[in-house]
Parts: structure tokens; sequence; C-alpha cells
């Protein structure tokens, strides 16, 4: 079998590999040059997929800019991004320039499966009838399916292969079709009754956490003006055996999923004449919380004396979640941003972002980036690193992750 992948991020590559890994021929097709030229040099660019897992399976890999070598695939992936406008609606400009271009070269009896997180009703309304252009039907001669990506960038317990794959077919021969080619890579699937359920799963479980974090959140704003010990608070409750799911409060959520799909939801759902106020709240509470760290920050600063202005602040962690070098929606960039109109001196240290072009800056050796410094701000946690080693040291420590609970130093500021 022949399979074709649409977009080479941290949803395509993986699947690349995978196939690759599982004796499949694999067409990878993405727009973005270098990463072509990358995937062709057999050099990963996504943390989950090391170089040499890459290489290993390059033979049964052909990358492309070119859609023409879809024609020869069996069933092809779309795995494009589904971002947002700056009006926060759906930007589906991604996916509809691939369906299009992919009905350039489809062919009959073709399996088509859309991954990229949507909005129900997606793949029946604007996927489909990209693809017909090409003069080929659903049920004649034309499978399409929706099965969303369930990756979480840096997680090593739960992958493509043990995570059950959802799917939703167009018809019972599609999600057929379909769960034929996902078993050889996934061990278990978990077929649903149409696109449009799939598509609501995804979103569901994304809008599940976005709630959920924005309730822990909003209790941690509380107790910090209440002067309670939010973690105390949490590891207290989660002692509580049913009826409780941990959750912690942060700067903010990150990443492709968190931040936007809860959005997808609430647009789609206007459409309906129905205000999801609920989901809405959440993504309000979740968007506030870099400037609410910024404001623990300002008032650390000020206990010893000090203003924003002027101080040399060190930013620990800038990708969206520890281990990846995903900046994607990332927190710090905003509570850098604004420390940074505030006339604080930026220095940041991140193993995994070695440069972040719009602040002029580049990741500095982790001691170079403590040593001085008025304040050390750990914004995301990468492993591998003492923090409480560091906030021992540091004459100012304020941890946005609650990775020094349980220490009491009066240098060290939690959220």
């Amino acid at each position: 079998m022949t399979i074709g992948v649409i977009g080479l991020g941290y949803v395509g590559l993986p699947l690349v590999v995978a196939f690759a890994e599982a004796g499949e021929r694999v067409v990878a097709v993405d727009v973005d040059e270098r990463k072509v030229a990358s995937l062709k040099r057999g050099e990963s660019y996504i943390e989950d997929i090391p170089s040499d897992r890459l290489a290993a399976v390059l033979g049964l890999i052909e990358a492309s800019t070119k859609f023409a070598p879809l024609a020869r695939a069996d069933a092809v992936l779309i795995c494009v991004p589904t971002p947002l406008t700056r009006n926060r609606e759906p930007d589906l400009g991604p996916l509809t320039a691939a369906a299009s271009s992919l009905a350039t070269v489809l062919q009959n009896g073709q399996l088509v499966v859309l991954e990229s997180t949507t909005y129900p009703g997606t793949t029946r309304e604007r996927l489909v009838p990209l693809l017909e252009e090409s003069g080929l039907r659903v049920g004649e001669g034309l499978n399409v399916a929706f099965s969303p990506e369930r990756v979480d960038p840096g997680r090593t317990d739960y992958t493509l292969k043990n995570t059950p794959k959802v799917l939703g077919g167009m018809t019972p021969e599609c999600a057929r079709r379909a769960e034929e080619l996902y078993s050889p890579v996934c061990d278990r699937i978990v077929p649903v009754s149409t696109p449009e359920a799939a598509e609501l799963t995804k979103l569901l479980e994304n809008i599940f956490r976005s709630v959920n974090i924005a309730l822990v959140n909003e209790i941690a704003v509380l107790a910090d003006r209440m002067g309670i010990d939010i973690w105390e608070v949490i590891d207290a409750a989660a002692t509580k055996p049913y009826g409780f799911m941990r959750f912690e409060p942060g700067p903010g959520m990150g990443g492709h999923c968190l931040p936007v799909d809860p959005f997808y939801l609430t647009w789609r759902a206007r459409e309906f004449e129905l205000s999801t106020e609920f989901i809405e709240l959440a993504g309000k509470m979740n968007q506030q919380m870099p400037y609410f760290c910024v404001e623990r920050i300002e008032r650390a600063l000020n206990h010893v004396s000090k203003p924003v202005k002027g101080s040399r602040i060190a930013i620990l962690g800038v990708s969206y979640k520890g281990g990846t070098g995903d900046i994607r929606e990332s927190p710090a960039l905003r509570i850098m941003k604004v420390l940074g109109d505030r006339a604080g001196e930026l220095a940041y240290h991140d193993p995994f972002v070695p440069e972040l072009e719009e602040f002029g800056l580049r990741s500095v050796p982790l001691q170079e980036a403590v040593s001085g410094a008025d304040a050390v701000v750990l914004v995301t946690a990468h492993p591998g690193i003492d923090y409480r080693a560091l906030a021992d040291e540091a004459s100012l420590f304020v941890d946005l992750r609650g990775v020094t609970r349980g220490l009491d130093a009066e240098n060290v500021i939690r959220l």
C-alpha cells in the first residue's frame, strides 16, 4: 500500500514515519520547501521523531512539494494547519488549498482522511465538495473519512500507536477503508457513526481541558487575593479518590489545539443560533493569565524595591509546554512582550528554542541567564533542569508552574 500525507508538521511527520515503519511506502507532501528538504536529508525537525528513526525508513519515503505523486497513493491523509483569523474565526485556507490541489490528481478508489482539527460539518460541507470537483463522488469511486489527530507533543507514554484512533466515515464503506488503513499503526480503532461525531469528539476533548484549566486558573487568582497557597489546595483536593480530576494553574494555554479549538465550536454554534457562553468564558480566562502573571512578577519585584523598568529578568522556558520547541500561542511570548513594553531587560533560556526573532533574542546558557538576574521567572518547565537548586541560588525566583511547591523560602514566589 502507498500512503500519502499532506502537511508534514507535528501531526503529519509522525504519521509518515509510523506508516513507513509498518512497511508501507509513503508520499510526503508539504508546500514548505524547508521541511521537504529536511525530510529528504533524514533530518527531523520534530522532537517526537528522532532523526535516526526517520533516517532508518527514508528509503520508503518520497518527499515532495508537488501533489502529482499523490495520484499513486491508495489513501491520502490531510494534516494541514487549521488556525484562526484575527477575528478568532476558523481559517480553512490551508485546508481548502490542499483539497483543491488534491482534487486535480485524485484517482478512482482512493481514500481521503482529514486529520486536521475543525468544526463539525467541515468534512461533509467543505472537504467533500472540493474533492468531488475531480468528477468522483463519495460512494462512487471516492472514499472520505475524518479521524482527528490526538498528538500530545513531547509525550512518550501515549503515542500514535497506543492512543485509540477515533474515526467517522462518510459511508460504512469509507469507515471500513479507514479502519483498514490505520490498523497497522494504531492498536485500537474507535469508529463513530459520522464524520461530524468524530469532529465533535476532538473538540470536546480539548474544550474539556480548556474549561477545567480556566476553572483552576480562576481559583488560583482568587487564592492569590486571599493569601492561600493554591498548590497546597490542589494537592489536598487530589487526595479524593473519586469525583475530582487534577488540573493545575499556569501562565496560560499554548500550542495549536487548546487556545484555538474552542473557538471553532463557538463559531459553528452561532450558525445554530446558540451562544456557547461557558466555553467562551473559559477562553477569556485563559487568555488573561499571562497578564496576571506579569502582575505577579511586578509585585514580586516591588516587594524587593525594584521596578520592572531596568530590572534584568531571566525567562526560563519559552515554548508552550515542557520537552518541546513549539512556541505557537505560547503564553511566555505574551509575558515577555508585556515585560519588554514596560522596559524590563529580558534574557531567556530554552534548550528547545534557540532563537526568538520577534524579540531579537537568542537562548543563552542557563547559568548565564540566571546569573545576576533581578528576577528569574519559570514559565515553562523543561525536563532535566534542577529548578529547586536554581531557586535556592536566585535572589528572586518566580515560579509559574508550581515546581517549587513545598519549598518555603522568602525569595520564592509561586503563582
